[in-house]
C-alpha cells in the first residue's frame, strides 16, 4: 500500500489555516494499524474565527453578499464543485479508504454521489429563484400575501466518519444552494477527504468565508461549535448521545437543529421471498460499508418456513465475502474504522453468544489478516429480543437473526425498539408489502431491497433516530426560513377606526 495523504490546515476564509494552538491529530490507517499523515485540531479559538468568517460571507457590505445573490449564481459554484470531484474521484476515493477502511469500490461509487448531489441542490438553487414571492390565496380581496424564502444563516454542519465526503456534501450542497454559509465540521476519525473539498471549493473560486473547514475533536471544535451564539442552525449525524449534547447547547441560543442518528434497523423477510435474492439483500443491508452504517438492517426477521433453508445459504454465502486490503479490486469487506470501534463490536459478539445467541459464522478476525481492525462478515442466529445485540447499535458487520410465525408477529418486532430510521420488507405479495411498510414506525423503507439511498428522495428517521429530513427539495428547506409578506392593495380606507370630526 502506498502511504499518504495530503498535509493541510483549517479552511477558513477561503485561506488555509494553523490553529491557534498549533495541535493536530494522527491520521491512523485501519488497514496497517500505521500513521499515514495527521489533520489540524481547532478548537474554540478557531471556531470563533471561523464562524466571524462565514458571518461576513453571509452579508458582506462589498459587492453581492452570498445570502441575496440568485440561486443561478450560487449554482455555477455548485456544479464547478461537481466537476472537480468527478475529476478527482479515483483519488479522493483512495484518500478514503486510506482514512477509514472503505472498500475502494464503494468509495468511487460515493464520490459519484457526491458529485450528482452537487449537481442536484444546483438544480434546486436555480428553482429557488423561481419560487421566491410564491402567491397565497387569501379569503379577503383587500389583501395580497406572498412567501419569500430566506437562507437561515450560518449554519453548523457536524458529520461522521462512515461516509465522510458524501454526509458532509448531504449538508454543504444544500446548505450552499439555500444561501447560507456554513462551517463544516468532519469527524476527527475521518477528516481527509473533507478537507480536500476544501481545496477544491478554493480551486473553484468559491467565494472567502462561504464554506470554511475546521477538524478537530468533539469536545474541542464540535461542542464549542454547536453551541456558539454566532451560529443559526446545527445539523448534525451521528451518534444518540452526542445529539442530545448537541440539542442541549443549542436550546440555550433557541436555535434550530437537524438530527440524524444512531438506528438499528429490521429487515422482515416472509416465506414467499426468493430466497437467494432475500439473502443478498439482508447481506448488503447488515456488511455494507463494512456494516459502519446507520441505517444498516441489522435485525433480520425471517418467518419460519424459509428459516432453515435462508440460515443455511447466508453462512455460505457471508463466509465467502472478500474481506481484504480496501484498496484492491472486488474488496467487499474492509477494516473497521478504529481499534476502539474493533473492540467494541467484538465485545457485543462476545456477550450476545454469552446470552445465548447462536454463532452461524463469522465473530473473529479473518485468520491471514495479523495487521487491521478486521472482522469477519458475522451472523448470529436464536437472537432474543432482550438481548443486547438485538437493541443496540453495533455498527460493525454483525447480523442478528430471529424468527416469526404471523405477519403481525413480524410488525410487532420490528417496531420493539427505541429506534427508527430504517426497515425493509420482501416479500412477493404487493398488498402485504404495502400494508407492512405502512406500519413499520421509520423514516425510510425499503421494499423488496436495503439501502439504495437517492439526492432526491427524503433521508432521516423517527424516535431516538433523530428528527428533520435530509436530501431532496426537503433538505434544502432545512436551511430556509419562510417570510410572509402581505399587501393592503385596496384603494379604499380600511376604516375600522371612525374618523375623529377634528382630525
Amino acid at each position: 500500500m502506498a502511504p499518504g495523504i495530503p498535509s493541510r490546515q483549517l479552511f477558513i476564509g477561503g485561506e488555509w489555516v494553523v490553529p491557534v494552538r498549533g495541535e493536530r491529530i494522527p491520521v491512523i490507517c485501519p488497514t496497517t494499524e500505521l500513521q499515514i499523515g495527521d489533520i489540524p485540531a481547532a478548537t474554540t479559538e478557531d471556531v470563533d474565527i471561523a464562524v466571524k468568517a462565514a458571518r461576513e460571507a453571509f452579508a458582506r457590505n462589498k459587492g453581492q453578499d452570498w445570502s441575496r445573490a440568485s440561486g443561478k449564481h450560487r449554482a455555477k459554484y455548485l456544479r464547478a464543485i461537481a466537476a472537480k470531484v468527478l475529476e478527482r474521484k479515483e483519488e479522493l476515493a483512495r484518500f478514503e479508504s486510506l482514512d477509514c477502511g472503505k472498500p475502494i469500490d464503494e468509495a468511487n461509487w460515493d464520490m459519484d454521489d457526491v458529485s450528482g448531489c452537487f449537481e442536484y441542490y444546483a438544480d434546486l438553487a436555480e428553482k429557488l429563484d423561481e419560487r421566491q414571492y410564491s402567491p397565497i390565496e387569501l379569503p379577503m380581496e383587500q389583501f395580497k400575501s406572498s412567501i419569500l424564502r430566506e437562507a437561515l444563516g450560518v449554519v453548523a454542519l457536524i458529520t461522521p466518519w462512515n461516509y465522510p465526503l458524501l454526509m458532509a456534501t448531504w449538508k454543504v450542497a444544500a446548505a450552499l444552494a439555500a444561501g447560507c454559509t456554513a462551517i463544516l465540521k468532519p469527524s476527527e476519525m475521518a477528516s481527509v477527504t473533507c478537507l480536500e473539498l476544501g481545496a477544491i471549493a478554493k480551486e473553484v473560486g468559491l467565494p472567502p468565508g462561504v464554506l470554511n473547514i475546521i477538524t478537530g475533536l468533539g469536545t474541542a471544535a464540535g461542542a464549542p461549535l454547536s453551541s456558539h451564539q454566532g451560529v443559526d442552525k446545527v445539523a448534525f449525524t451521528g451518534s444518540t448521545n452526542t445529539g442530545k449534547s448537541i440539542m442541549t447547547a443549542a436550546a440555550q441560543n433557541i436555535k434550530p437543529v437537524t438530527l440524524e442518528l444512531g438506528g438499528k434497523s429490521p429487515i422482515i423477510i416472509f416465506d414467499d421471498a426468493d430466497v437467494d435474492s432475500a439473502v443478498e439483500w439482508a447481506m448488503f443491508g447488515a456488511f455494507w460499508t463494512n456494516g459502519q452504517i446507520c441505517s444498516a438492517t441489522s435485525r433480520l426477521l425471517l418467518q419460519e418456513g424459509i428459516a432453515s433453508e435462508f440460515l443455511r445459504k447466508l453462512a455460505t454465502w457471508a463466509s465467502s465475502i472478500k474481506i481484504s486490503d480496501p484498496l484492491e479490486k472486488d474488496c467487499r469487506l474492509g477494516p473497521l474504522v478504529s481499534d476502539s470501534q474493533y473492540k467494541k463490536v467484538m465485545n457485543y459478539i462476545k456477550v450476545a453468544q454469552e446470552e445465548g445467541a447462536n454463532l452461524v459464522c463469522g465473530g473473529k478476525r479473518p485468520a491471514n489478516m495479523e495487521k487491521g481492525y478486521f472482522v469477519e462478515a458475522t451472523v448470529l442466529s436464536d437472537v432474543k429480543p432482550s438481548m443486547q445485540i438485538w437493541r443496540e447499535e453495533v455498527f460493525g458487520p454483525v447480523l442478528t437473526v430471529t424468527t416469526f410465525k404471523t405477519e403481525e408477529e413480524a410488525i410487532e418486532l420490528a417496531n420493539d425498539t427505541e429506534y427508527g430510521l430504517g426497515g425493509a420488507v420482501i416479500s412477493k405479495d404487493d398488498e402485504r408489502c404495502k400494508r407492512v411498510s405502512e406500519l413499520l414506525q421509520a423514516g425510510i423503507v425499503w421494499i423488496n431491497c436495503s439501502q439504495p439511498c437517492f439526492s432526491q428522495a427524503p433521508w432521516g428517521g423517527n424516535k431516538r433516530s433523530g428528527f428533520g429530513r435530509e436530501l431532496g427539495e426537503w433538505g434544502l428547506e432545512n436551511y430556509l426560513s419562510v417570510k410572509q409578506i402581505t399587501r393592503y392593495i385596496s384603494d379604499d380606507k380600511w376604516g375600522w377606526y371612525p374618523v375623529p370630526s377634528k382630525l
